[in-house]
């Protein structure tokens, strides 16, 4: 029995098995917030109803003891779930106490060195449920467009993209490294299957400690044969549509909990604006507006709407404080006022953060240099002209991977394409249409001094029986991320691993 199933017990006696996620008592009644791994529910101890005993060993129960409780479902749409459970009789697996991770404030490291037991968490149980989600709803969608899951090695001879950021390991007496992308291997697959994709681990070596980056996370990695970039487009817009609409009906809840507008996503129903690279460089610099919106001057605005609000917080927590300090209040009102001074202050973090980081977006826009790939703060200033995710498509060659295909059209550019989800989250996909010249890549293999015994493999894939072909990258905690509206991609992964943290 699980906390899920009890909409179909109302009235009858149910067992549920789970974890003391919270606790209050009164002299003669006990409340527990039970967490069974699916949900939550209040259970209700009343001393006449289990008697003395049970209802002392009820009181002495710590957070994250386990616990099996017996009773009755009632509805109460002011619970958790909107049941409740009129508990007869209790029995204990484990007292616990001393619970590391209690209600007090922790730090991000403690909470990441701890990241086994925080875990357990209301809010971080939200987003592995909706991590959970959003991996169905690919593998759904991908099943049924009749593309056939196959799978990468992790182990590689070569890079994918280049050499500066591999895990290298010795392999048996021959160096080897821990794969940066499985789209290589996937273009093989293609040519056997049609329309395959790859999801499993990737890894970059890369320094990096940013909001947006892991050394570790996982990849889900299409190939499609007889595609081109538009036909590629198209898959991508439709995929992004499907998970993002089955993610909003399978995961209310767990969205609600975190505390998600979910009316930013649903503008995944509309269709996605696509920008060449001369167009999103126009709009970027303020040279061309969107809608009758301006980026710099809508920077400058914000900046301007940033600085009153911070004016206001300090205000607010000024005369908060005064009150509080001046008595007579109760203590009621004194834990409401300082609740609000902890979230105004909380705000304040954010709000201090765009004070700093709106000029440096300003002039990063104002002194980008053409031909130049696009960094974060040249993401967050496009995307916030926009509700809904954007694909930049037909990027300078030179700054494309080896294997793009260039434009015929226009051989400056290369036929990929980038997706920018909005709110500031930035690149999400990655992909493009693939080189078909063998000629062509044998160059531009030696160009980058790249080995070419360990690439005549993928050569073959052109000697023999090649086709327009095409794929995308999209990397699956960067989805969480936006999905959930998380600070940082290091909440999105069970166990993060980035420069710096290896443990637990």
């Amino acid at each position: 029995m699980h906390t899920k199933n009890l909409k179909d017990y109302i009235g009858k006696e149910v067992t549920l098995k789970g974890w003391v996620a919270n606790k209050r008592e009164s002299k003669t009644v006990v409340f527990i917030n039970l967490r069974d791994g699916r949900g939550l529910c209040q259970c209700i101890l009343g001393i006449n109803d289990i008697g003395e005993e049970k209802f002392n060993v009820a009181k002495s129960l710590g957070l994250e003891s386990s616990i099996k409780v017996t009773g009755k479902v009632v509805e109460d749409t002011r619970q958790i779930g909107g049941f409740e459970l009129q508990v007869s009789d209790i029995s204990v697996y484990q007292n616990s106490s001393d619970y590391p991770i209690a209600k007090k404030e922790h730090g991000i490291d403690f909470l990441l060195d701890h990241r086994h037991l925080w875990l357990r968490s209301n809010r971080q149980w939200a987003i592995m449920r909706v991590r959970n989600n959003i991996i169905y709803a690919i593998h759904k969608f991908f099943q049924g467009e009749g593309f056939v899951q196959m799978d990468a090695p992790i182990f590689t001879g070569n890079a994918a993209e280049g050499t500066t950021d591999l895990f290298e390991t010795d392999y048996f007496g021959k160096p080897a490294y821990l794969t940066q992308s499985g789209q290589l291997y996937g273009e093989a697959m293609a040519m056997a299957m049609g329309n395959i994709y790859t999801f499993g681990p990737t890894f970059r070596a890369e320094k990096s400690k940013t909001r947006r980056h892991l050394s570790e996370f996982w990849m889900i990695e299409p190939e499609m044969a007889f595609c081109d970039i538009f036909e590629n487009m198209d898959t991508i817009e439709a995929f992004l549509r499907s998970v993002v609409s089955d993610v909003l009906k399978n995961s209310k809840d767990e969205l609600e909990a975190l505390g998600r507008d979910t009316t930013k996503l649903e503008t995944v129903t509309k269709v996605f604006p696509r920008l060449s690279y001369d167009e999103a460089v126009e709009i970027l610099s303020g040279k061309k507006d969107v809608d009758g919106q301006n980026s710099i001057k809508t920077l400058e605005g914000d900046l301007e709407a940033v600085k009153a609000r911070i004016s206001a917080c300090n205000q607010e927590i000024e005369e908060r404080d005064a009150s509080i300090a001046a008595g007579g209040m109760k203590k009621g009102q004194i834990n409401f006022n300082r609740n609000k001074i902890d979230g105004l202050k909380q705000e304040l973090k954010q709000l201090e953060e765009d004070e700093r980081n709106i000029p440096k977006w300003i002039k990063s826009a104002l002194d980008f240099n053409y031909g130049s790939d696009f960094g974060g703060s040249d993401e967050t200033v496009l995307t916030r002209l926009f509700d809904l995710p954007i694909m930049v498509y037909d990027w300078p060659h030179e700054i494309k991977a080896f294997y793009m295909k260039r434009n015929p059209e226009d051989p400056r550019f290369a036929r990929g394409v980038d997706v920018l989800a909005p709110e500031g989250y930035g690149e999400i996909v990655g992909g493009g249409e693939r080189e078909t010249s063998v000629d062509w890549l044998t160059e531009k293999i030696k160009e980058h001094n790249l080995p070419m015994e360990v690439f005549e493999w993928y050569l073959d894939l052109r000697r023999y029986g090649s086709v327009p072909h095409s794929g995308f990258g999209l990397g699956l905690e960067r989805l969480v991320a936006w999905i959930c509206k998380l600070d940082h991609v290091r909440e999105t992964i069970p166990f993060p691993r980035y420069y710096g943290r290896l443990e637990p």
